[in-house]
């Protein structure tokens, strides 16, 4: 039978579609910060300790340890802190340092010898520090757009997610009313069984009964047509016989006028024709010596009177009508099996009741679809806002950004203005305007970064505590599987019991084990181990109904009629016939046949004549050949008369000793080595065994083997009569295998169709508890789905926001070694108010003045 197939599975909608902007170095760079930070595991037992009644000195020791886990952020915002608190404090003072003509302020710069080298120095740290921050807000402005893509994204991430869900609850109770609609499948084929249980049921009944029945029927009418041909061979030689005798006495008639004649010719020829003999002109052969057959056919033909023929067919009609019997006599059988049938069907109907009772599955698709329905809306009536929101934020960021790179501007405007303005020989107090609006430049990005450090430091620190630490605490503890540990523990989270939502009694379900399983695409049977809270085998039980039906059976009676080969009066006809069929002796017949029917030859008689004739006086001559002639046409005549009729008869004649003597049944016994091949049969289980032996047998020898057949009572090893034993033939335990093994038969067929009826249902049930248990509710969208859920918080989401807080800390960190840089380089490119001025005297003045130390000498 073609089982209902595979269960079908749902199909999902597309996976979260990803941001399109990515720096997956930079998001590389930040996991590894925040490893640096906090390199400490998650602390399991600290989280699962919270809410339980605990002591003071076991609170303080829990509030230690989180410090303990927290301090690399601590430390970390800490600084920020600071930051946020002394730049701008340091700012101030930096401003009222300068206006008092401290900290720089002064517009005097000292000239030396290594001043261009210090300012060559100055500029490419300069250069390289705005490379840096021009990169770190990039990276800002990338991760900011990221952020809100991610944001966007998230709505429809979230609802096509959601929709998974309720598809995959929903195809849970589809699946199981397929397998309980596939139970038709069986029922379909069991009623159609029983309707035709004639042709099923009888067909192989009357298969199993023609195995051992063909071969005595086929060697019964093999007899009896050779029976037929000896009857038609011993008819054409008795009217082959009679006919020769009429044809001999006619012609030996027609001869001695003939010979009359010729004697009358020959005696007026005189003495020429002295010697022509005219003792050719007889028969040779005597028809009447052919024996009689008349005795055969008498035998033969009374086979006529017993109709052996009729009974073979009404044998076989009985057995081609075993089906109609079968038929007729199981009604009552296929009725009550139908009734259990449809009983059957009403029970795997319920178990699809009890099941989802069970199970929940209604409650569950209800509810599931609530959720989904409230969390599609919610996103909905959130999404503007939100959107709203985060494109303030943007712009938020967006203008830090433009903070960061209005300084890298200045400063990349003063590396650019500076030197083209500067010239080597002038003083500092004439330089160009170029090169003293580079060194403003550069004065005004110092301004910038000192207001707005402490503002970007501010942002990064309250996001980095939070993207940060929700990273950590989240995303990394999800990857580590250290999560599950927290979510397994009952009591964690107020109104969560996994045990209770999923409706496990045991309160044993493991969240792990579930995230591993869904992984493998295992089951929801499997996965929440309901094998240990509903009992299929209880669900699928019909042990009763099919009990019923192999009770019904066991009453079921079919009875056939009686079936016989051959009656007794038929026996004694056969054997009779094999007797007195019997051809004569045809030995001398077959002598005459193959001499000339005459004692000379009529036309080598002719032709003497007509050569007498020839020789002759014109008289005689006319005479002689007139004799010529009658001589030829009787001969002619004669051929035509006696040559088909003989050749008949000799062809008729081998016939029937061909066929009587030579007919043949191939007898192979099979007998333990113990006992004699010849004389005793063996069976098992009422099939004969046969070894390899070929004997010829007589007519007689197997009628008296198809008597045999009829004594039902001998035993199958009692020894045969010698005759019989000699040549037995294949069929001769028919009779007795019909009488002992028919009732067999029946019930052995009738018990393996019940098996293969109830076998219908034992495939049935063994396929739904394999589908329930390994095909219905496949969970792996679940895990796809917190895969999902992992992917949009945490590779969308947190790391686009981390990489913004790293890009801008990156930047804020920066800016420190840029204000002190930038102003130390403003005094080589700005307009001095007092000079000073550098001289080499000792190279300057003429040899023959003596050397003196060189001093700067100041000028207003």
């Amino acid at each position: 039978m073609e089982l209902m197939g595979n269960i079908s599975q749902p199909v999902y909608g597309p996976g979260p579609e990803a941001p399109g902007s990515s720096t997956p170095g930079l998001v590389g760079m930040v996991h590894g910060f925040l490893r640096m930070v906090q390199p400490n595991a998650l602390p399991i037992e600290l989280i699962t300790g919270f809410g339980q009644p605990e002591s003071e000195k076991t609170t303080g020791e829990q509030v230690e340890e989180l410090l303990l886990y927290e301090l690399g952020f601590l430390v970390c915002a800490a600084i920020g802190l600071l930051f946020i608190l002394l730049v701008p404090l340091v700012g101030c003072c930096f401003c009222c340092c300068r206006c008092c003509g401290n900290c720089g302020g002064r517009m005097y710069q000292k000239q030396g010898r290594r001043t261009g080298c210090r300012r060559r120095a100055l500029w490419a740290s300069v250069l390289l520090l705005s490379a840096l921050l021009l990169a770190g807000d990039v990276c800002a402005f990338i991760s900011n757009t990221r952020f809100s893509q991610a944001v966007c994204g998230t709505f429809p991430n979230v609802n096509t997610t959601l929709n998974n869900v309720h598809i995959y609850v929903a195809s849970v109770p589809q699946q199981i009313n397929y397998i309980i609609d596939s139970s038709d499948v069986p029922l379909s084929h069991a009623n159609s069984s029983l309707q035709d249980i004639g042709l099923n049921l009888g067909g192989t009944i009357m298969l199993s009964i023609r195995s051992g029945m063909d071969g005595a029927l086929g060697s019964l009418q093999g007899l009896l047509q050779e029976m037929q041909t000896l009857r038609g061979a011993f008819s054409s030689i008795a009217s082959a016989r009679s006919h020769l005798e009429a044809l001999q006495s006619n012609y030996s008639e027609r001869l001695a006028i003939l010979r009359d004649e010729l004697n009358q010719s020959l005696q007026r020829c005189g003495q020429p024709c002295s010697n022509v003999s005219l003792h050719g002109l007889a028969f040779s052969a005597n028809f009447s010596t052919i024996p009689s057959v008349e005795q055969q056919l008498e035998a033969l033909d009374d086979e006529s009177g017993f109709d052996i023929e009729h009974d073979l067919e009404r044998v076989n009609d009985t057995l081609n009508r075993i089906t109609d019997k079968v038929q007729e006599g199981s009604q009552d059988v296929v009725t009550k099996t139908q009734e259990e049938l449809g009983l059957i069907r009403q029970e795997i109907r319920s178990f699809k009741e009890q099941l989802q009772d069970q199970l929940r599955l209604v409650d569950m698709e209800e509810s599931v679809g609530v959720f989904v329905d409230n969390a599609t809306s919610m996103l909905n009536e959130y999404r503007e806002p939100t959107i709203a929101l985060d494109g303030l934020r943007w712009s938020v960021c967006v203008l830090l950004c433009c903070m960061v790179l209005l300084v890298v501007l200045c400063n990349v405007v003063g590396l650019v203005l500076g030197p083209l303005g500067l010239k080597e020989d002038v003083l500092p107090t004439q330089r160009s305007s170029l090169s003293n609006a580079g060194g403003n430049f550069f004065m005004a990005g110092v301004g910038f970064s000192f207001i707005f450090s402490w503002v970007l430091m501010l942002l990064v620190v309250i996001t980095f505590v939070l993207g940060g630490n929700t990273y950590m605490l989240v995303c990394e503890s999800w990857r580590s599987q250290q999560l599950f540990q927290i979510l397994d523990t009952p009591g964690l989270i107020p109104g969560f019991n996994l045990s209770e939502l999923l409706g496990q009694q045991d309160g044993t379900t493991n969240f792990s084990e579930i995230y591993r399983q869904c992984q493998r695409d295992a089951a929801l049977w499997q996965t929440l181990h309901l094998d240990r809270s509903v009992s299929l085998d209880e669900l699928l039980n019909i042990s009763q109904y099919t009990g019923e039906i192999s009770t019904a059976f066991e009453k079921m009676n079919i009875t056939l009629g009686p079936i016989s080969l051959l009656s007794q009066s038929q026996r004694d006809w056969l054997t009779n016939a094999s007797q007195a069929g019997q051809p004569p002796n045809f030995t001398l017949t077959l002598e005459q046949l193959d001499k000339n029917v005459m004692q000379g030859s009529l036309l080598d008689l002719a032709e003497e004549l007509e050569q007498l004739g020839d020789s002759q006086g014109v008289d005689v001559k006319e005479d002689l050949k007139t004799d010529a002639r009658k001589l030829r046409e009787l001969d002619e005549e004669m051929q035509m008369s006696f040559s088909g009729e003989l050749q008949s008869l000799k062809e008729n004649i081998h016939l029937v000793q061909s066929r009587a003597s030579e007919l043949k049944v191939s007898c192979v016994r099979r007998a333990p080595e113990h006992t004699p091949v010849q004389g005793t049969l063996h069976s098992t289980l009422g099939v004969p065994h046969w070894r390899c032996r070929e004997q010829t047998c007589s007519l007689g020898a197997l009628v008296a083997a198809v008597g045999l057949l009829r004594q039902g009572g001998r035993d199958a090893g009692t020894p045969l009569p010698h005759h019989a034993a000699e040549h037995t033939f294949h069929p001769r335990h028919a009779q007795e295998f019909l009488e002992r093994e028919t009732p067999k038969i029946i019930k052995n067929e009738t018990w393996a169709f019940l098996e293969e009826l109830l076998d219908f249902f034992e495939t049935y049930i063994s396929w739904a508890k394999s589908g329930l248990k390994e095909d219905v509710a496949r969970c792996k969208i679940i895990a796809q789905t917190l895969d999902n859920m992992e992917a949009i918080t945490c590779d969308y989401i947190l790391d686009s926001l981390n990489a913004f807080w790293f890009s801008l800390g990156w930047c804020t960190f920066f800016l420190l070694p840029s204000i002190i840089l930038a102003v130390r380089l403003a005094k080589f490119y700005r307009r001095m108010s007092i000079a000073d001025v550098y001289r080499n005297e000792a190279v300057e003045m003429p040899p023959t003045f003596n050397f003196y130390i060189p001093r700067p000498a100041t000028r207003h």
